[in-house]
């Protein structure tokens, strides 16, 4: 089980929704696939794709978020979530939305890193913040305050007001600024949301070469064709239940598009965005967090 994590403790982690403390118990074995996001930048799409992948024939055993857990979210009672994983035969592949500094890097696994455009990432927030049951979030929120950590917001309709809050905390630009820092490690692969909008066969060619896993050629059409946000839509109930969210699948699986901010955001918050993220990030991470690597290749 070697790992290239420093010797010093793990970051910790915490609010009302999540608890990055879980990685103490968590068993790992060579081979697993981590997918690591700061949150709705392409997570559940970025599952979607690994498990189409690993079950190149047809649907995978299980719906994906199932299969592919969280493993720091609160709302996962802990003993059954590690008994699932532990139960499971086949590769894994974990959902973390913990910065690198606050989970193991092991050498013999694979880390999935998937980010997108702040801006689009903070617009898909706002719909996940609305559309969040109020009685899921009063209950986290009940146990947060009575630990002290911080609780998960409600939704007041004020997306200017959030937007000025959610840039100062800038956890979008800290979480892809801890693994910029690991970026030259061959075990570590970034994917861009946008990538995966322009070209989502060839994205999924790569993903599929950085895994090892080879899908027999007549099988790409349908193990791509799967993975489109029309096809996750379509197929909602292969994700996963989305029980957390007024109008389920549907809320959750909102709408897969970039650039909504450009209608909402005034100038100054825009330029605010810009000075923020050139604080916290350089150059390069800037140019792909804007792009992917189409930003940065050109």
């Amino acid at each position: 089980m070697a790992a290239t994590q420093p010797s010093a403790p793990l970051r910790v982690y915490r609010t009302a929704v999540f608890d990055n403390r879980r990685w103490q118990r968590f068993m790992h074995r060579p081979g697993d696939i981590f997918v690591c996001t700061p949150p709705k930048c392409g997570t559940s799409s970025t599952q979607a794709i690994i498990a189409s992948l690993l079950w190149p024939d047809g649907p995978a055993p299980g719906p994906v978020m199932t299969l592919s857990p969280w493993l720091e979210a609160e709302f996962n009672p802990a003993d059954e979530l590690f008994a699932r994983l532990e139960a499971q035969a086949h590769r894994r592949f974990i959902k973390s939305h913990t910065p690198a500094d606050g989970i193991p890097i092991f050498d013999d696994a694979r880390y999935v890193f998937v980010a997108r455009d702040g801006r689009d990432a903070f617009m898909s927030l706002c719909n996940h913040y609305e559309r969040y049951r109020n009685d899921v979030r009063e209950s986290l929120n009940e146990r947060a305050a009575a630990e002290g950590v911080p609780l998960m917001p409600g939704w007041d309709g004020d997306v200017h007001g959030f937007f000025a809050r959610w840039l100062e905390q800038a956890a979008l630009f800290l979480h892809l600024a801890t693994f910029w820092k690991l970026r030259g490690q061959p075990n570590l692969a970034f994917v861009h949301f946008a990538d995966l909008k322009r070209d989502l066969a060839g994205e999924m060619r790569r993903i599929a070469d950085f895994l090892g896993i080879d899908v027999p050629q007549p099988r790409w059409p349908a193990v791509v064709a799967r993975c489109t946000f029309d096809a996750m839509r379509a197929r909602a109930d292969e994700i996963g239940t989305f029980w957390n969210f007024e109008g389920g699948a549907q809320s959750f699986l909102f709408k897969g598009t970039n650039g909504r901010w450009r209608d909402v955001l005034s100038d100054s918050e825009v330029a605010a965005y810009d000075r923020r993220a050139a604080e916290l990030l350089p150059a390069d991470a800037l140019c792909w967090l804007a792009g992917g690597r189409t930003a940065l290749q050109a």
